[in-house]
């Protein structure tokens, strides 16, 4: 699979986290640059990234590579905030997928940005359409289409880029989890008229109202993990009970390195200086 560089247009600051470039943003910095996206006409894909993200690009060079050429690649966990924060990224907090669909749903439904929804279970992304619609009057929704699990045929994957570029949107949200729906931006950035792809997973979930969200304070602390783990132990086990211990552990690594190797150079400055 080919993957197209997208035109980022001013470039954001990234924190390198295991070797993926995670940028450095609040949810405001995110907002305002995917609306200069859509104002450009400029082709990017947002990446909404956290542990597992990281965990499987460090698996998959090609994945990795996908993330490190998307427009943006949001911290959506904690534990990739508070890393950021330790290598010296300021400012930074978490950009999780609902909310930055949440809030651009919002603006989308004052400023007239044209939406899409690809991907979720079937009959998800109309209750999606329907849900946000009926909280958003104004919001335009240009089309649903969910995929069947198998992969398309090229002939089905030349009719699902026909049928989003006549319906003509500004975002379109895909929701097909991680690693695939990263996979299928990087693939389509290139084919679909759309200045912006955004890949938000569960979110088509938590904002349809098919499964509840943790409450914020658990949000906050890093704690969504274990209200997620509790609702779906035997999808989730093997993400939250070895890939997050994983990335903690390499992570904490990453930053001792990181720490020895600055006061190192403070070291050798103020020995040069004596």
């Amino acid at each position: 699979m080919s993957v197209l560089a997208p035109d980022r247009g001013p470039a954001l600051n990234r924190a390198f986290i295991l070797g993926v470039g995670v940028s450095a943003i609040t949810l405001e910095q995110a907002v305002s640059t995917i609306e200069g996206w859509i104002e450009r006409r400029s082709r990017n894909y947002v990446c909404v990234t956290g542990a597992h993200g990281v965990i499987e690009c460090r698996r998959d060079p090609q994945l990795r590579l996908i993330h490190n050429r998307a427009g943006m690649v949001t911290p959506d966990g904690m534990p990739l905030v508070f890393t950021a924060r330790c290598l010296g990224f300021r400012p930074v907090s978490r950009v999780y997928g609902p909310d930055l669909m949440r809030r651009l749903t919002e603006i989308s439904s004052q400023k007239g940005y044209r939406q899409f929804y690809y991907g979720g279970g079937t009959g998800l992304a109309e209750r999606l359409a329907t849900t946000l619609r009926g909280r958003y009057p104004a919001l335009q929704v240009v089309g649903t289409l969910t995929p069947p699990f198998r992969p398309l045929t090229p002939e089905e994957d030349d009719a699902v880029v026909a049928q989003i570029n006549a319906a003509d949107p500004d975002i379109v949200w895909v929701g097909l989890s991680t690693p695939k729906q990263e996979m299928w931006m990087a693939s389509h950035v290139g084919r679909l008229k759309a200045p912006v792809l955004v890949g938000v997973g569960a979110a088509f979930d938590f904002l349809s109202g098919a499964k509840s969200q943790a409450p914020v304070w658990m949000q906050r602390s890093g704690l969504e993990w274990a209200y997620r783990l509790a609702q779906e132990p035997r999808r989730l086990w093997k993400r939250y009970g070895r890939i997050v211990p994983l990335f903690l552990t390499l992570a904490v690594a990453q930053i001792v390195f990181h720490r020895l190797g600055a006061r190192a150079v403070e070291d050798n400055w103020s020995v040069t200086r004596k």
